[in-house]
This record gives structure tokens, sequence and C-alpha cells, in this order.
């Protein structure tokens, strides 16, 4: 069968400590603050930060691992631009940003960026597995376009979380509006409107002209961490932060 596997990354104990530190910024808001007070010394411990807007002239949030831009081994202080190459290692993660626009890349990613000034506006995920949260572009700026092996993704100032293999894209399309099609089928092809991750996809190598869009469940990544990444470029997700515990698409597949 060709669709993807619930990642095990899910289970990271890596990741899943980022997503109850990014639980404490949430509910701090919330006013829940003295329930997360361990959560909070943990985090101070190991990032030495909670999530906050990332300041100009900085790029990473985090790093984990083996990261490198344009192969060299990424620092805090390395400064990611619209030309640059992202790559992860193995139980790697970089969390990053680009301008308006914010990043999760998690282990065993490429992800190649072109721009024009400092704006993005293509990105290719060779392979791997990357969260991204765009900030609304001007009418006179270039659209921006997320490219896979097997996709083209028209964003629009949009949430959306992409894997990459040679045969099989996965995308969901967490909130905004996206234009998709099939590299090798322009037949196939999709507008997404969604307000909470309700059209998940998958986008297919090969198969029946037309057909080679198919839905698909939700997988491997959550509400808190699109919270974490808003948060990095100085926004907020358009969903209440107590739907933050949301993992399922609101309607059918």
């Amino acid at each position: 069968m060709f669709f993807i596997k619930k990642d095990k990354q899910i289970n990271d104990p890596r990741r899943e400590f980022l997503v109850r530190a990014l639980t404490v910024g949430a509910f701090a808001a919330s006013g829940a603050m003295g329930l997360l007070l361990p959560l909070q010394a943990r985090a101070s411990s190991i990032f030495g930060k909670m999530p906050r807007k990332v300041p100009d002239g900085k790029s990473f949030f985090s790093i984990e691992g083996d990261v490198r831009v344009n192969g060299e081994p990424a620092t805090e202080d390395t400064v990611v631009q619209v030309s640059d190459t992202v790559l992860t290692g193995d139980k790697s993660q970089a969390v990053f940003v680009v301008g308006k626009d914010a990043f999760i890349l998690r282990s065993n990613s490429e992800l190649k960026l072109a721009g024009s000034g400092a704006l993005l506006t293509n990105m290719r995920l060779l392979t791997g597995k990357l969260l991204s949260v765009f900030g609304k572009r001007g009418k006179k700026d270039p659209r921006l376009a997320l490219v896979s092996p097997t996709a083209t993704i028209g964003i629009r100032g949009t949430g959306v979380y992409m894997e990459s293999e040679p045969d099989l894209t996965y995308l969901c399309t967490c909130y905004g509006v996206v234009n998709m099609s099939s590299i090798e089928d322009p037949a196939s092809q999709e507008t997404i409107a969604a307000q909470h991750h309700d059209a998940p996809r998958y986008i297919l190598a090969k198969g029946e002209a037309g057909k080679r869009i198919r839905p698909a469940p939700m997988l491997n990544h959550e509400d808190i961490e699109l919270l974490l990444i808003e948060e990095l470029v100085g926004r907020t997700p358009p969903f209440d932060v107590k739907d933050a515990g949301y993992s399922a698409p609101r309607r059918g597949y």
C-alpha cells in the first residue's frame, strides 16, 4: 500500500517534551500557569528559554542533533537566507524562521529555499517532513510554491504539514487556502480551503489521470506545534488555545 504510516517520531521523547513545553506558554495566557510550573522548570533546564518571538537578525529557535545550512553545521547564530538549503540528520530537528514564515523541519529532511529579496517564493522539500506557517503576502508579492517530488502546492498564507517521499506526498492544510496539483498529471489538482485540518491529502506519483490526489487522515503533527511556530513570528493560529489537544480531522475522509 502507498499510505504513509504514522511516524514513530510522534513518541520521540524530545518531541513529546517540546509539545509539553509549548503547552506551558499556551496555558500561561489562560491563567493555568500554577499547574504547569514543573514543566516550565524543565523547559528552562533543557532549552534555556520558553517559546517567544525570534529576534530580528536571528533564525533558529532550537537545534537538535545534526542540522546543517548549506552543508555547514548550524548554530543559534546561523541566519537562514531565502537561497539556502537546510538539512537535518538522523534524530535531529530544526525550529527556525525565515522572514515572516516559520518551520519545524524533522529528522532526515532536506529543504531547498529560493526567494526574491527577503521573501520566500519557492521551497522544495526533497525528502522528509516539514511543518510550516506562512505570513500573508501582499497583492503585488510573488506567490509562494511548496514543491515535493510529486506535487506543487500554491500557498496563500496558511499553515501546512508536508511529508515528502519519491512516489508520494502527504499534505495537511492545517488552516488557510492552498492549490495543489500533481507534477506528472496536471489534471489532478484541487483547491483546499481549511479551517482546522479539514482535508488532508495524498498526492501520488502514479495512478489514473485526474485521480492522483486522494483523501488522507491527519498524521504526525499537532496544534500545539502550530502554536509554537506562529508565536516565533509574533502571530497566533486561527483556533482557540483550548483546542490545542485536537488531533483528528473535523470531518470524515
